[in-house]
């Protein structure tokens, strides 16, 4: 007979202060350590990377650089190199090598204004071709860079002509289940979604959630598009199901008003893609289950398929902070572990529980 699940606990294990404004945060892959991101007040850039020992989390290293730092991935790294790609406020892409970081193994001017968000894969193992990184800006474009060819983006997403220049705050790598496809999803300030197919060069799909969108992420960049979720400005998140996409309504999708505040970040659990957690500006995470329909497609009066949306629950929330949780990031090797970031220059690295953690992925 098997006996029903526990609600998982978030426990906050690690908090420490720091002396400046974090905006990004991530582990480096096959490691007790993770990297900070962001900016002192004098105005330069700062990586710190911690080694959580015994409970704590020591200082290792820290790196001060000419302009404040947004945004980071390990995304198109391999393991054993485990370089860190940057985006700064100056629309700089820069990749350094930790243990050596004064001076990066690849830089490109690549943006006109700040690089607002980072994405990568190819890298560790994760998602088959080329290893790419995708940056969005400010300045309304998103691009895609092979850190293999200098100076010249892959891919260049800009606004068509006469089309009003929006600011691109999140981009996501997903469908890179092969050599040859690859998509990336961006979301902008007035709420739209755009999702582009490498492969073609083309806009494959857009729609707009009516509201500013924080963050995009696919449930796993490796597979054949899954599932998509959207956090925006008002506090609600949009999970789609990119499984079957209608010709004219696009992908079917679940809405949940979640927080009373943005909603700044959402990250899938490596190990069970269908566990992810929302981090609040009110300083609160939110961990979802996502459930999916007894059938995931259905066909509309002409006979046409279009996806069915599944359902979401809460299994836990837990207020950490009184100020914006800036960022999140689920260890890729201990399951259940993630590192955060707040405006209120707090760092924490908090858990939940094993209780809920085998239900396959």
């Amino acid at each position: 007979m098997s006996t029903p699940l526990e609600k998982p606990q978030i426990i906050s294990h690690i908090q420490k202060s720091l002396n400046y404004t974090v905006f990004d945060c991530k582990w480096i892959p096959c490691s007790a350590k993770f990297v900070c991101m962001g900016n002192f007040a004098r105005g330069t850039g700062v990586m710190q990377i911690y080694e959580v020992q015994h409970g704590e989390a020591k200082l290792v290293k820290e790196i001060e650089k000419a302009k404040p730092i947004k945004c980071g991935t390990f995304g198109a790294t391999s393991i054993q190199q485990r370089h860190l790609a940057t985006g700064d406020f100056s629309g700089n892409l820069n990749i350094w090598n930790l243990e050596v970081p004064d001076v990066p193994v690849y830089s490109v001017k690549a943006h006109k204004e700040i690089v607002n968000a980072i994405d990568g894969v190819g890298g560790l193992g994760i998602g088959d071709g080329a290893p790419e990184i995708v940056t969005g800006s400010r300045d309304g474009t998103v691009k895609v860079w092979d850190p293999r060819q200098k100076d010249t983006p892959v891919a260049n997403m800009e606004p068509v002509e006469g089309e009003s220049k929006r600011d691109c705050w999140t981009v996501a790598f997903g469908h890179a289940f092969n050599d040859q496809d690859r998509c990336v999803c961006a979301g902008y300030d007035n709420g739209d979604i755009k999702l582009f197919d490498l492969r073609n060069m083309s806009l494959r799909w857009e729609t707009n959630i009516k509201n500013g969108v924080c963050c995009v992420e696919f449930d796993r960049k490796d597979i054949n598009m899954n599932k998509l979720v959207a956090t925006s400005l008002e506090g609600k998140f949009h999970v789609f199901d990119m499984r079957t996409q209608h010709p004219t309504k696009g992908f079917a999708s679940v809405a949940e008003k979640a927080h009373k505040s943005t909603i700044w970040q959402v990250g899938h659990l490596p190990q069970n893609r269908d566990i992810f957690m929302t981090a609040g500006g009110a300083g609160n995470l939110h961990l979802w289950k996502y459930e999916y329909p007894a059938q995931r497609t259905k066909k509309d009066a002409d006979d046409i398929d279009m996806g069915v949306a599944g359902s979401v629950s809460l299994l836990q929330n837990v207020t950490l902070s009184t100020q914006p949780i800036a960022s999140l990031d689920w260890s890729p090797d201990k399951q259940g572990l993630c590192v955060t970031s707040a405006f209120d220059q707090t760092k924490l690295s908090a858990g939940r529980d094993s209780s809920e953690s085998n239900q396959g992925s």
